[in-house]
Parts: structure tokens; sequence; C-alpha cells
């Protein structure tokens, strides 16, 4: 088993005063030649967005983006669909940004900061038409049980939302004193296990809010929560480049 510990207090920090951004690899700014990527996952940032501002439109090409609004208002907007989209906590956005995509996203809300994940993953195919999806999963699914989220077009789950990698983004609420195995999807796959909140050893190491773990070389690992814990797992193929 390879292990790579992420204490919260490491990742990189920005504050653009309507922006507070925790970089957990490499990104804008913050340049961290060891924490460019785990595996495919190249981006995980954990954001903070004042009421009324956010993200004015931009491009992506090539990259599949997922975001995991956490509390507050999410509204989404791009050139394959010009209305506004809220997107709220309990939902998953998926964009395939693909041959290309303008879009903007902003908080909703004029008087509640917005708090969310935003992840990008390498995709397998690149070129491909860009596509936009959302999904709502019911937080009382995850209560010890693993609730997925994203997986690969291939996969045969046909609740999860899908991107163009073999991929596995899913979470699970865990009460204290609980233990976990998870289970890899094969060999040359790792984990990106994120704590949202509480306190948990994962295979010796312990992790606290927003501490994450990076899992490979093995088919599973054991976790045991120490308080009652809110998990994100993140696998995905560990290439390189």
């Amino acid at each position: 088993m390879k292990k790579v510990l992420h204490k919260a207090d490491s990742r990189g920090f920005a504050n653009h005063g309507w922006l507070q951004a925790n970089h957990s690899f490499s990104f804008a700014s913050w340049n961290n030649p060891e924490r460019v990527h785990f595996g495919a996952l190249r981006v995980l940032n954990d954001d903070i967005i004042a009421p009324k501002m956010g993200f004015g439109t931009h491009p992506h090409d090539n990259m599949e983006i997922i975001t995991i609004p956490l509390k507050g208002v999410l509204k989404h907007r791009d050139n394959m669909n010009d209305d506004w989209q809220s997107v709220l906590p309990g939902e998953v956005q998926v964009m395939s940004a693909g041959t290309g995509v303008q879009h903007s996203e902003i908080n909703g809300s004029v008087d509640e900061h917005l708090s969310l994940f935003q992840i990008w993953i390498i995709p397998q195919k690149r070129h491909v038409e860009p596509r936009y999806d959302q999904k709502t999963f019911k937080p009382e699914d995850r209560k010890g049980q693993l609730q997925t989220l994203v997986t690969s077009f291939e996969d045969i789950d046909s609740e999860s939302l899908k991107i163009h990698q073999d991929a596995k983004l899913s979470r699970i609420d865990l009460s204290e004193g609980d233990t976990f195995t998870y289970q890899l999807k094969g060999k040359n796959h790792g984990v990106y296990m994120m704590l949202i909140s509480g306190n948990a050893e994962v295979e010796s190491d312990v992790l606290e809010g927003r501490d994450a773990i990076g899992i490979s070389e093995t088919d599973s690992f054991n976790i045991t929560t120490k308080t009652d814990s809110e998990l994100l797992f993140i696998e995905v193929p560990m290439i390189n480049f």
C-alpha cells in the first residue's frame, strides 16, 4: 500500500476577498511541484464565495469538471444553455469541457456565503462534444453506506452522473465508532479521500476536518471514525503526465 497524507493546513491558500480558496493541488498562483496531481485527479479546490460574487464567463477544454455544493446556492450558466441553473447542496454538477465550453459560476445568494468543492479530472477521451448534467443525491442514502455520485460512461451504474474517465466519486456519512472498508475498482487505481468533517483513522493515519489521504497499490483500506464523520472518495486511474 502506498499512502500520501495531505493535512488541511498544508494546502495552498488564496484570499481574493470575494473568494477564499484552498488548493489540494497546484493551481493558479500556488505551485507545489510535489502536489501537481493524484493520478487522473488534477484539481480539488475547497472554495468559499461571497454573496453575489463568482467566476465570470471563462473557457475550459478537455477536462471533466465536477462541482459539489456544500452550503448555499450555486448558479451556473454556459454556452450550451444560456439560462441560469441553480445547483444546491445535495446536488452534484458535472461538465465535460471537451472541444471547448464557456461558463460562469456565481453565488446565487444575496446574503449567504457559498461553500463548494470543485474537482477536475483528466479525461481518457479528448475533444469530445461538451455536455452538462446535474443530479440530486439524498443525504439519507449515504448514512452508513457508500453513495456513488459519478462514474464512467462505461460503468454499469445507471444512477450516477457520467464522465469520460474510469473514475468513481462517492460519499459516506459515518457515526462515531463506525468501521468501513473501501474496495478499489482495480489495481491501477488510487483513491484520494477527503475528510469533509469529523475525525477518523485511516490505516493508522489520523485525519481531522479537511485533511486528505491518497491511497494506491492496494485492493482495499480500512477507516475507523472517532466522531461522526463525512467522507468524500475520488477514485481515479493512477496515470502519469
